[in-house]
């Protein structure tokens, strides 16, 4: 593919379509504008119709792309030309992305993760969009360099007698997954976000809730009742949420990389480069724990920190369908089930002072204001928030840990969005040893395992300075030890 490629044709169908999306405020202006000066202010109406329109043909008349001496490249643009070039080995994800429109006309958006930043600040290479079976023949040359790598690294890995064998998910999307949904932050913030509209609304417009004597319900049934219909709209809004999202998710393990494919009507298919995945992470928020769900990320070395829905292997879903998908990530389940480290009295003590303080300070402020007057009945909640936080700070205690499992490390840390992070040992690349003033009067470090995945490290908090300095030591033989 050593021309110059252009997009297909079909996306003269879609791209004024994409520009009428984002000029529809101004166009609505233009043509209520045109309605009330007659016909010239239709021609002027059709008129910006145009620009728009003009706009999406440009754009496909001005984009093409080629695979060239290892490099594949992108060119657009009018005025602004601009041409994009990165090689092949730095490709770390291939994703086809598909929307309603795009499914009706057999097109794929691919979307090439580099590692690399672009003049806009993306590390992505976009070209929206290509007939979906070209789009899949692209994905497969962009990863031909890692499914070479697989095969000299583990011949036959996939065939049966040198034939190859269909690929077989390792997870797939089933309905019962629909019951994590709820429990997922989407659900919570919709929640808040219902009541605390209503609220303003209320407000805003002094709503007065007037009760007809004919209904015989007192004003607190019907704001009970209010309560639950916005909940249950919540929760209807959560679900259709997440099976429009993960609908249809398959993960499978294909020779050189992994593939995940997930959406109802936009699809989303994501192929990452095996020797690009550092490692797992592990995410147990407290409302998942309640019911026995979590949800696996991958730890993608060079990604482009800002593009986080290609690191997402398994939403949240029951823990058991997420540990089956982290064995076969890591290629064992030691890391995942092995025994954790605490870090002692100290790293706990601080866990219960770092909890308590804001929560004895909010009942210092309640019993003050009874003081200046407010309900005595006010006292009564005083413990609240001192019980929560207790309850807090010993969860928190419990899921502090470290352990170095064979290959990998392991650190596991938080309480309402807990996560286990497990990276592989040769994707290290360095320490950081930090520690705050009142971590070192404790005789605590917080501990960096840098590594080009991901977040960019894996955090190990609150370790005794003694540990931390040998944990590094044995994790990587020799590093800290030339510094000591």
């Amino acid at each position: 593919m050593r021309d110059w490629q252009r997009l297909d044709p079909r996306m003269l169908l879609v791209h004024p379509l994409i520009e009428l999306r984002r000029f529809v405020v101004p166009l609505v202006g233009v043509f209520l504008f045109g309605a009330s000066q007659g016909g010239v202010g239709t021609f002027v109406g059709i008129a910006a119709l145009a620009i728009p329109v003009t706009i999406g043909v440009v754009r496909y008349l001005t984009t093409s792309y080629r695979i060239a001496d290892g490099r594949i490249e992108l060119q657009r643009g009018l005025l602004n030309r601009q041409r994009l070039s990165t090689p092949l080995d730095r490709v770390r994800t291939v994703d086809l992305t598909a929307s309603v429109v795009h499914r009706l006309l057999r097109l794929s958006t691919v979307g090439i993760g580099t590692g690399t930043a672009g003049t806009d600040g993306s590390d992505r290479l976009e070209l929206d969009a290509l007939a979906t079976t070209e789009a899949g023949t692209l994905r497969d040359q962009l990863l031909a360099g890692a499914t070479a790598r697989a095969g000299v690294a583990g011949e036959g890995e996939g065939d049966v007698g040198g034939v190859p064998t269909p690929a077989q998910p390792v997870v797939s999307f089933t309905p019962r997954w629909l019951l994590y949904a709820p429990f997922t932050s989407t659900g919570l913030v919709i929640v808040g976000g219902l009541l605390g509209g209503l609220g303003q609304i209320a407000g805003e417009y002094e709503v007065d809730i007037t009760i007809d004597e004919r209904l015989a319900a007192p004003s607190g049934v019907l704001i009970a009742a209010a309560v639950v219909v916005l909940l249950l709209a919540a929760l209807a809004i959560t679900v259709v949420g997440y099976l429009v999202a993960n609908g249809g998710l398959t993960l499978t393990r294909q020779p050189g990389s992994w593939h995940l494919r997930r959406g109802l009507l936009t699809t989303r298919e994501t192929s990452i480069d095996v020797e690009r995945v550092a490692g797992v992470g592990i995410g147990e928020p407290a409302a998942l724990r309640m019911v026995r769900g979590a949800r696996l990320s991958a730890i993608v070395t060079g990604l482009d920190r800002t593009d986080r829905g290609s690191e997402v292997l398994v939403p949240p879903a029951p823990a058991a369908e997420t540990r089956t998908a982290a064995t076969a990530v890591l290629g064992t389940a030691a890391p995942i089930d092995s025994p954790l480290t605490g870090h002692g009295r100290a790293a706990t003590r601080r866990r219960y002072a770092r909890a308590l303080w804001p929560a004895l300070l909010a009942s210092v402020a309640v019993a003050l204001l009874v003081l200046a007057g407010l309900s005595p009945w006010l006292l009564v909640v005083t413990p609240v928030p001192v019980a929560a936080a207790v309850a807090l700070a010993a969860d928190r205690a419990r899921s502090l840990g470290h352990a170095l499992s064979g290959a990998h490390l392991v650190a596991r840390s938080g309480s309402l969005l807990r996560r286990r992070d497990i990276l592989d040992r040769e994707h290290v690349i360095g320490w950081t040893f930090r520690d705050t003033w009142f971590q070192r009067r404790a005789g605590l470090t917080t501990l960096d395992a840098t590594t080009a995945g991901g977040r960019g490290r894996v955090t190990v908090l609150d370790l005794p300075s003694a540990d931390a300095t040998a944990f590094a030591d044995d994790a990587l033989p020799g590093l800290v030890a030339q510094f000591r």
